[in-house]
């Protein structure tokens, strides 16, 4: 199939991008990665009358740690921000969720805030800057920038907080505090495909490295990713002997997927409950520097 016509602009740099969405508003599409857009408007779900292609706008194609945690470029490759070794330094979790993202194909187009700006809730980039908390810095023409945290930030199935004449410009994945560990997982049909369930998790130790925070963001599970705190289940237990089946099983109280051709609503629930035990096990197990096997997806 073929796309609807629209009008193609092809700014240069940042300011004249954001003029040319001041003008098109919301009749206008941002083009970056395009892996998910173009599908989109070849089966004709999207429409907009104005595409605003910012793949010259180089300003924006960086991966920069700094600040406690790594900022993202709107044109950041999901590889280059997989191959980075600072980003790993300083945010490991980024890149345990973007070696799941689909193919390496993909990848190498695909962007992070792109995906995020999606706001698909089966996908592993919105799990992993709810659960570090992190943010999305928006840009309009005259200078305004706000920063939307990941809670604000994510709307509905592919909607997001993005305004009409607006840009995200950056996001921002905070860096993790001493004494603590992420992890993420998902279960998918195959392997690149859409995950049926995943887990995104972050534990946190106090002093006597017993757990003083545990959270979870679950992929596919709702419209938007659904961040649960589960500390009180664990508080001040030491990792190695906390109650991870009591765990599992307040994700699993607390979540309510529907079913679709892919699983059941049920089963669902029940995989949200395995993947966010596995996941924050493993983080907890990092927390207190224990030696994991790299796991990610099943």
């Amino acid at each position: 199939m073929k796309p609807p016509a629209f009008d193609y602009h092809a700014p240069r740099d940042l300011g004249e991008a954001l003029a040319v969405l001041a003008e098109t508003r919301e009749h206008g599409k941002v083009l970056a990665g395009g892996q998910s857009l173009i599908p989109l408007l070849n089966m004709r779900l999207a429409s907009p009358s104005h595409l605003v292609d910012i793949n010259r706008v180089a300003e924006l194609d960086t991966i920069a740690v700094r600040g406690g945690g790594v900022r993202v470029g709107a044109l950041a490759r999901h590889a280059a921000v997989e191959r980075s070794q600072a980003a790993a330094r300083a945010q490991p979790l980024l890149r345990a969720a973007l070696r799941q993202v689909a193919h390496p194909v993909i990848r190498n187009r695909g962007t992070v805030v792109g995906s995020l700006v999606h706001a698909d809730p089966s996908a592993e980039l919105p799990a992993v800057l709810a659960v570090l908390e992190g943010t999305v810095r928006l840009a309009r023409q005259g200078g305004g920038v706000r920063d939307v945290p990941a809670a604000h930030f994510f709307i509905g199935p592919l909607e997001s907080a993005v305004q009409p004449g607006e840009l995200a410009v950056s996001a921002f994945f905070p860096s993790l505090p001493s004494r603590a560990g992420g992890a993420f997982c998902e279960v998918a049909r195959r392997h690149g495909d859409y995950a049926v369930a995943g887990a995104a998790a972050v534990v946190v130790l106090d002093e006597d490295l017993r757990i003083s925070s545990a959270r979870v963001a679950c992929v596919s599970i709702g419209p938007v990713p659904v961040l649960l705190d589960v500390s009180e289940v664990c508080a001040r237990r030491p990792a190695a002997s906390a109650d991870w089946a009591a765990v599992a099983a307040a994700v699993r109280d607390r979540v309510d997927p529907e079913g679709d051709i892919h699983a059941t609503a049920g089963y669902r629930r029940q995989l949200t409950g395995v993947l966010a035990e596995r996941a924050l096990r493993v983080a907890a197990q990092q927390a207190a520097g224990q030696e994991t096997g790299e796991f990610a997806h099943e």
